[in-house]
């Protein structure tokens, strides 16, 4: 039996353009410039020790968190590899406190692109699955500048959204509007290849994924929801459920595209003015549209992550996505439901 002829990400893309006409030609360019960055960034993940990347960088981010060596590093290799093609007029990065304009020596493009370099930094010198994070919006017509404010459109303005997570294997997962497909890395080709068409969530499910260390910092309508879920088959729901958490969101939305599952991240009285602990533009918008896109579902606890309006370019939010079901019935808690 012959085996099923391998499509390459650029084969995926370029069909999509031509044949399904659902991309234009300067965003099939720019997905494959951020694959081949985090084909770049999986190298300098897997050398580790060998290439000097673990440890401390001993700087903060702007959100006052210390940075890793391979923080900066995926950085620098997003912005290096997407500044020149001519696909874009800015990027916007977690670890950066401003927006980065292309500079004038380079063509302007028609996209901006966010991204979180590497998700789950924590994880990085315990050599568990970390992640890239992109999202990838259109520059508001007749603008003729870049400034912050061209960033800020809700989650449902995306026109490509995706990650890459670097475990066992690399693989990268994407969105453009169409459903969702995950290409893995072949490392003898050098290219990312299809291997999931179509993924899709199931409704229901017996697994969550929440930090239970912050349990008593919950809001009542999250601490109800899961003390349900503990209390198992005796309890209201009439069944058991397992616990998950890798502490690299990249990794636990992964699962739950996988297998299904719930995934939370909810606000907590320890800073209250603070709605929630991840960022709405490089995190919860480019997940909560693939989780859709997938049959699942994405809210805050009160309404739908993609309609939010964000305010400003590090803006935090509150994350409940997952099994569509389970995402609503927790939403409805926190409506009083």
């Amino acid at each position: 039996m012959t085996p099923p002829k391998k499509i390459s990400l650029t084969r995926y893309l370029v069909e999509q353009q031509r044949i399904d006409g659902l991309i234009p030609g300067q965003l099939r360019l720019l997905l494959e410039v951020v694959a081949r960055a985090c084909k770049s960034i999986s190298h300098a993940v897997n050398k580790g020790a060998l290439g000097g990347v673990l440890g401390s960088a001993d700087s903060e981010n702007v959100q006052g968190e210390i940075q890793k060596k391979l923080d900066i590093i995926a950085n620098e290799v997003l912005i290096e590899a997407n500044e020149w093609g001519g696909h874009l007029a800015g990027m916007a990065s977690e670890e950066m406190d401003a927006i980065y304009v292309v500079p004038n020596r380079y063509p302007k493009g028609e996209y901006l692109l966010l991204f979180d370099p590497l998700d789950g930094s924590s994880n990085i010198d315990v050599n568990v699955s970390i992640g890239t994070i992109f999202s990838v919006l259109h520059m508001p017509e007749g603008d003729r500048g870049v400034d912050e404010g061209d960033f800020l459109q809700p989650g449902n303005r995306q026109v490509a959204a995706g990650y890459c997570v670097y475990g066992p294997q690399t693989t990268l997962v994407l969105t453009v509007g169409d459903g969702v497909v995950m290409f893995t890395l072949d490392r003898e080709q050098g290219s990312f290849v299809l291997t999931q068409e179509n993924v899709r969530i199931p409704a229901d499910t017996q697994e969550f994924a929440i930090n239970m260390s912050n349990m008593r910092h919950w809001a009542p309508p999250v601490r109800r929801y899961i003390d349900e879920c503990l209390a198992g088959k005796e309890g209201p729901r009439g069944k058991d459920f397992n616990m998950r958490w890798i502490a690299s969101m990249v990794a636990d939305v992964h699962r739950i595209l996988t297998r299904g599952g719930v995934f939370m991240y909810p606000w907590d009285q320890r800073e209250p003015n603070k709605p929630g602990k991840l960022r709405l533009m490089y995190e919860a918008n480019p997940m909560a549209w693939l989780i859709e896109q997938a049959g699942g579902a994405a809210t805050n606890g009160k309404e739908r992550i993609l309609d939010i309006q964000p305010t400003k370019l590090h803006e935090r939010v509150s994350v409940i996505l997952g099994s569509k079901n389970e995402v609503e019935r927790v939403t409805s808690y926190h409506s009083g439901l």
